[in-house]
């Protein structure tokens, strides 16, 4: 089902409010938050593992499902995506709204 949310997104390497909540709400994806640890230590989506971009290695991310990449607003999540697809992981997206965008419009987050 998550490669039919992947075909409904605005963009080959992103994916859109509606879509990345679905992915998350069904655990479809492995959410990679790619923000500092004292960042995602202050709040970040449930089940979501954290991979600090100023660390980040492609060969880190989980295998076994398309994985979804997620910061702040969105600029290190696009360069963790832009390294993770040199890297030959094509499996990867990203939400550009960022954790400021998930908070906004309600979605869930723990400490």
């Amino acid at each position: 089902m998550f490669k039919n949310l992947f075909s409904q997104s605005p963009s080959p390497a992103e994916l859109d409010l509606e879509t990345f909540a679905k992915a998350v709400q069904a655990g479809e994806a492995a959410v990679v938050d790619v923000r500092e640890a004292h960042e995602y230590a202050a709040g970040h989506i449930p089940g979501s593992v954290n991979l600090p971009l100023s660390r980040f290695e492609p060969r880190e991310l989980p295998n076994g499902k398309p994985v979804v990449l997620i910061c702040q607003a969105g600029g290190r999540s696009r360069k963790a995506l832009d390294q993770s697809h040199a890297a030959g992981r094509e499996d990867v997206k990203h939400y550009p709204g960022g954790m400021s965008q998930w908070r906004m419009q309600g979605g869930d987050v723990t400490v």
